[in-house]
């Protein structure tokens, strides 16, 4: 526990990142039980204000979040616990907490196209690692660049075909399909999809692309 300053009712407040794609996913509060909990099992463990008891992420929905890393900040009063979450984490179903009430949004930001990127990107990334049987993702890895290359020419071609014909669903539909292949490739190249996000807003900001 050292380092860590648990405020007068023994709590400290715990914000769940997701540790691949940077996803907050929820803020909780941790005891000293629940921080020792969490380090001793490997599992995200809270304890419950409303309950007033120590409860494991999820034990019930089998949405379990496994630890990657604990660290409080420069205060010690807030930790960030990194998870690689077996599923959803909010209890409406949504992969997280701050999925909905959007308050205000600063014109330009892409904050949420980020993290709808970066969550497809996680689920690409993970059929990288751990091929599935019958997963068309997985197919595109095992045939390397030349195959996922070939792709995005002919999904390309689709987007224009699409264009031609002024059909606006078929347009939105191609434009997906030419999206999920570039985040392939991506993936093939290692190169991470924040990277290109920060190109278009370097770019952005210093007025080289187009208005």
């Amino acid at each position: 526990m050292q380092g860590i300053k648990f405020d007068e009712d023994g709590l400290v407040p715990a914000i769940a990142q997701d540790a691949r794609t940077g996803q907050v996913r929820m803020l909780g509060y941790m005891n000293e039980d629940a921080v020792r909990a969490t380090m001793e099992t490997g599992a995200l463990h809270f304890y419950s204000r409303s309950r007033q008891k120590l409860w494991k992420k999820g034990e019930s929905s089998g949405n379990v979040h496994h630890v990657v890393d604990i660290r409080h900040d420069c205060d010690g009063d807030t930790l960030l616990v990194q998870v690689n979450p077996d599923g959803p984490t909010c209890h409406t179903g949504a992969d997280t907490c701050f999925d909905d009430g959007l308050i205000h949004q600063v014109e330009g930001s892409h904050g949420a196209y980020r993290d709808l990127l970066s969550s497809l990107a996680a689920v690409i990334a993970d059929r990288h690692e751990n091929p599935a049987e019958g997963s068309y993702t997985s197919y595109l890895f095992r045939e390397g660049l030349d195959k996922i290359d070939k792709k995005i020419g002919e999904e390309s071609a689709e987007v224009i075909i699409a264009s031609k014909n002024a059909d606006d669903q078929a347009v939105a539909m191609e434009s997906a399909d030419l999206i999920y292949h570039l985040l392939v490739m991506l993936e093939a190249r290692d190169v991470p999809v924040d990277a290109v996000l920060d190109e278009l807003r370097k770019r952005r900001g210093g007025h080289s692309s187009p208005e």
